[in-house]
């Protein structure tokens, strides 16, 4: 076998970027997001943006190959409340959360501003569709190109659904697989994709194409927007281990 090639970070604008445990964070708010990854669709090239959460650092304790992705990629945000609180912790203030449904629906209220051409990937049949349409029924200037499920097999197939994202033109592809695999897949294909920037969005599709409902605005603002999904969601019960689990890694690295 050959030797694979070393991870390589793609160039990045410059602005504050702190660390928790051994992943890169962006301090940004969510307009300066959304002109980093303008200004990375005009620069050209592929670029992948990570909205980072607890869970996903969690996970890049046992997995070196996803923090070697998400340190490379050109923009992380803080995606979860926990991001923040555990940064304060460790003396770092960020400016604010930026949640990666929250970039897709500012990007499409403000498609004047950014007429990117956008591509869902992701989410059962149908979603992917019914979440463009329904941000085009809200926003008619939001340019959705196009449209393809998650459920495709590594070859051929998934030859054809790259093929598929390019011929649109696709300048921002969203991919909504989860984690790590949105961003392990992106990364892999990176260089088969031309002038465009991805950014994993986990179940956003869902919430788009209000087949989910987002949590109230109360619970966003609040910060509890995990705990309305865990008690809508049960299901999501065992993945929510990964909180307190962080919790106690924040809270030890500090007595220590």
């Amino acid at each position: 076998m050959g030797r694979k090639k070393p991870y390589k970070r793609e160039s990045f604008s410059p602005m504050e970027t702190v660390h928790l445990f051994d992943f890169k964070i962006n301090n940004v708010t969510l307009t300066e997001a959304l002109e980093n990854i303008d200004n990375l669709i005009r620069q050209g090239g592929s670029h992948q943006v990570v909205t980072l959460g607890v869970e996903m650092i969690m996970h890049g304790e046992t997995d070196r190959e996803f923090r070697e992705i998400v340190n490379a990629a050109s923009l992380v945000v803080p995606d979860s409340v926990g991001v923040l609180w555990g940064c304060r912790q460790k003396g770092i203030i960020l400016k604010e959360r930026v949640p990666g449904v929250d970039i897709i629906y500012a990007a499409a209220k403000e498609s004047r501003k950014y007429p990117w051409k956008v591509f869902f990937l992701g989410a059962k049949p149908g979603i992917a569709k019914l979440a463009g349409e329904k941000l085009q029924q809200k926003y008619p200037g939001f340019n959705f190109v196009g449209e393809h499920h998650g459920y495709f097999k590594s070859g051929q197939e998934e030859e054809e659904v790259i093929k598929k994202i390019n011929s649109a033109g696709t300048q921002l592809l969203l991919i909504g697989m989860g984690f790590p695999f949105q961003e392990k897949w992106f990364f892999k294909n990176r260089d088969k994709f031309e002038n465009m920037v991805s950014m994993g969005v986990g179940g956003s599709f869902d919430v788009l194409s209000e087949t989910v409902k987002r949590a109230p605005v109360i619970f966003q603002k609040t910060g509890l927007e995990w705990f309305y999904r865990l008690i809508t969601q049960p299901s999501r019960i065992p993945r929510m281990t990964a909180l307190p689990r962080f919790m106690m890694k924040v809270l030890l690295s500090k007595r220590s």
